[in-house]
């Protein structure tokens, strides 16, 4: 029944991707200013069907820690689920995201109109000059800027060593440092097929300043994920209401 679903969920996510990635031209020639509600739009059908077909439940806590303007959004990243909930956790998300994603068929140019922000890893010192440019740019366009310091999707549970682009990033907006914490990666792990029924936690921390050293900050973050990763157990036996939606911003129980 799980691969039953998994395959359902799969037929669901490429029909309404392509779909809506033709619907989409109008707004690619004629209305630019539309492309990050469509984007918001997309990937909120895309993890209502997730939740619906795969069993799967969004618990969000810590929603009280993201500052009302732009921040610098460091999530631990477990599974392609990481790159979808964010558009409509926040009002005005803008990803940190590989170069080549932007040469996908329909979703690609959609990524670039709505504000994602590629970097060209290859490109070295380049790559993180450009970073810092459309980092300073976000934030003034009061954008909530989400990066995965580990450069790439990990197991559950397994530590890497962080990137230090966050810390140029931090260092050249002044922007607050939000680490976010989940286990995305028990029900849809890397590269992998199945998605399995149960929740998926998201827990998101008390913001760090951006002027604490790079060896701090990097440090922090770490310490951090691991502090509220450690949460996940209790959430989950506490008997009490739970954000259950990523377009809520109250904080209460809704149903995706």
């Amino acid at each position: 029944m799980i691969f039953v679903r998994a395959c359902l969920f799969n037929l669901y996510f490429v029909l309404l991707t392509v779909a809506m990635g033709i619907a989409a031209m109008p707004i690619r020639l004629f209305a630019h200013r539309y492309a990050l509600s469509y984007a918001k739009l997309w990937t909120r059908l895309s993890v209502a069907g997730l939740c619906h077909i795969c069993g799967i439940r969004v618990v969000v806590t810590g929603r009280e820690h993201l500052p009302a303007g732009p921040c610098l959004l460091a999530s631990q990243h477990q599974s392609a689920f990481d790159t979808l909930v964010w558009m409509n956790l926040v009002d005005r998300p803008a990803y940190v995201m590989k170069e080549e994603l932007t040469r996908i068929p329909l979703v690609g140019p959609m990524l670039l109109l709505a504000g994602m922000i590629p970097v060209r890893r290859a490109d070295g010192a380049k790559a993180l000059r450009a970073l810092l440019a459309a980092t300073g740019e976000a934030a003034t366009d009061s954008r909530q800027i989400v990066i995965f310091p580990e450069g790439t999707r990990t197991q559950a549970g397994e530590t890497r060593r962080l990137h230090p682009g966050i810390v140029a990033m931090a260092t050249h907006t002044g922007l607050p440092i939000v680490p976010v914490a989940t286990d995305s990666g028990l029900r849809w792990s890397r590269n992998a097929f199945v998605k399995r029924p149960g929740p998926i936690h998201i827990a998101i921390g008390p913001a760090l300043p951006s002027d604490l050293g790079k060896a701090r900050i990097l440090t922090e973050i770490t310490a951090r994920w691991q502090d509220l990763s450690n949460r996940f157990g209790r959430i989950e036996d506490a008997n009490k209401p739970v954000d259950n939606s990523v377009g809520s911003q109250t904080g209460h129980s809704a149903g995706l």
